[in-house]
This record gives C-alpha cells, structure tokens and sequence, in this order.
C-alpha cells in the first residue's frame, strides 16, 4: 500500500484554519497539541493552514549564533520583524502574509519513517501544483536559508523548506510555501542576519552561506499571478483528490486545556531567547 492509499484514500482529514488571528508561538502550541490529539485516537488527522505577519522564525542552532543579540537587533529594529524560536527542526525561515504554512498532522511512531513522513508533505504539494505541469524535486538546495534535504524545488530554485516534529504518538510535518511576493528579498534579510549573528566567527555548527538567488516564490516561478488564499483551495482540492474527505470538527475543551500547557512551553523557551537579549 502506498502513502496515499494510507493516508488519504477514504480516511478524514480535518480541517483546521489559523491563516487569521493567531500569534507564531499558538502555532506551535496548536500542531503539538493536535499530535497529542492524533497519537491518543481523539482527532482523525488534521490539515492546519496558518500565516503570520512579518515573524522570523528561528531553530534551536540559530540560538546559539555566537553574536544574535546583533542579528535579532537588525530583523527588529531595522527590518522590523518579530522573532521567536521553534520547537521543531531546521534553521530559520521568514513568514509573512505572502507565506502559506501548513501542517499535516497524522498518527504515526515507528510504522512511518522520517523520510516517508517527508513524503507525504511532497505527495501533497506536488498534487496541489500538477496543474502548472512543473517538476517540482525534492533535495537540499546548499545556500538558501534553513536548507534541508527535503528543500522543494524548481529548477534549482527553492520555494518551500519542510520540518517535522513527532509528539506523543503524533507527527506534524509543517511546510512553508513562499508563494506571493519575492524570495529573493526575503534570503538577502536572512543573509543579512547571519553576517550580523556569525560576524565571520567559526563555528561548529555550520551555518547557511545564503545566495539569496536561489531562492523564489511560486507566482514567479509560475510566471502569472498566484495569491495565497488561491494555495489554500488547492491544498482542500489536492487532498480531496487524493481520495480524503474533510470535515471542520471544533476544537474540543480537552484540547484547549493541552493547547494552553503548550503554550506555556513555547512561551518558557522563549523566555530564554530574551534574557539573553538583555544581558
């Protein structure tokens, strides 16, 4: 049986919208919340679209750059963005209202691998994108920001990063789709934020060397006019395509109550990125 047939054909997917009204840090909060949901059979699957406004994410590495008092100094200050730290994998990614995130929230332990886990996202996004008859590959492209082997490209040009973060019985594999707006700008900031956090030290951890060419977004890609809200029906289309059914079952009072736990998680984790900044 294929990933499809597992996950898709005939099964319930439902559908959860946070593409308004909600802060990053919920985010993270909400798809840990919702893994719990799936691992203890209390949810069927869950598909979460969300988008934030001018917010970089960072990883756990991106916290240890020896001089981010500087590189978080500049997103803020000069460029004007919030940041926070994730809990879940990869270096940082930029996210404002051209950037559809979302989240495919299954069951799983050890009967799906990481890279199947991965694939699954691909499957999906390919699906929603086989209509503009493109070949979209999935490798590390070396110098975008927050690189990764499941980097989604065209052409050698990266539109999409992808991570994943297992709890309690559930995985969340999140994608962020640059699909409005200038990719390019948005690598030559993360750039600009490595110079500043790296201030040419060497490091253990190796951090991207950005070459903000490599990067871009699907409506320049396509060549025509792609909006965001466009995306999100074609995630609804690719999944009802793939043989899923849907369903927008509230979120429960059980889950409110594990959200508000995680929420204080995020909150505490960051908490520590501030103190820092203040010393």
């Amino acid at each position: 049986m294929d990933l499809a047939e597992r996950y898709f054909d005939g099964k319930d997917w439902r559908y959860v919208d946070h593409s308004t009204g909600f802060a990053p840090m919920q985010s993270f909060a909400f798809d840990d919340t919702f893994s719990e949901s799936v691992g203890k059979d209390l949810s069927c699957s869950v598909v979460r679209t969300w988008i934030h406004q001018h917010t970089v994410i960072l990883g756990t590495h991106d916290a240890r750059l020896p001089h981010l008092k500087e590189g978080i100094r500049y997103l803020v200050d000069e460029r004007g963005y919030n940041v926070i730290v994730r809990n879940s994998g990869g270096l940082g990614v930029v996210l404002d209202q051209g950037i559809l995130n979302f989240s495919l929230i299954f069951k799983g332990k050890t009967e799906i691998s990481i890279d199947e886990a991965f694939n699954l996202m691909y499957l999906v996004v390919n699906k929603m994108f086989e209509d503009e008859h493109v070949t979209i590959e999935t490798k590390e492209i070396e110098r975008s920001y927050c690189p990764g082997k499941f980097d989604l490209s065209i052409n050698d040009k990266k539109f999409a990063g992808i991570s994943q973060r297992r709890v309690r019985g559930g995985i969340a594999v999140q994608v962020y789709l640059c699909v409005e707006g200038s990719g390019e700008e948005r690598a030559e900031m993360m750039k600009a934020f490595y110079d500043k956090a790296l201030q040419g030290e060497e490091t253990k951890f190796k951090y991207p060397d950005i070459d903000p060419s490599c990067m871009v977004s699907l409506e320049t890609l396509f060549g025509h006019e792609l909006t965001v809200q466009d995306v999100m029906f074609k995630l609804l289309y690719a999944i009802k395509d793939l043989g899923g059914t849907l369903n927008m079952e509230p979120i429960s009072e059980e889950e409110w109550e594990r959200f508000e736990k995680y929420f204080e998680r995020m909150i505490a984790r960051n908490a520590k990125i501030n103190a820092k900044m203040d010393d």
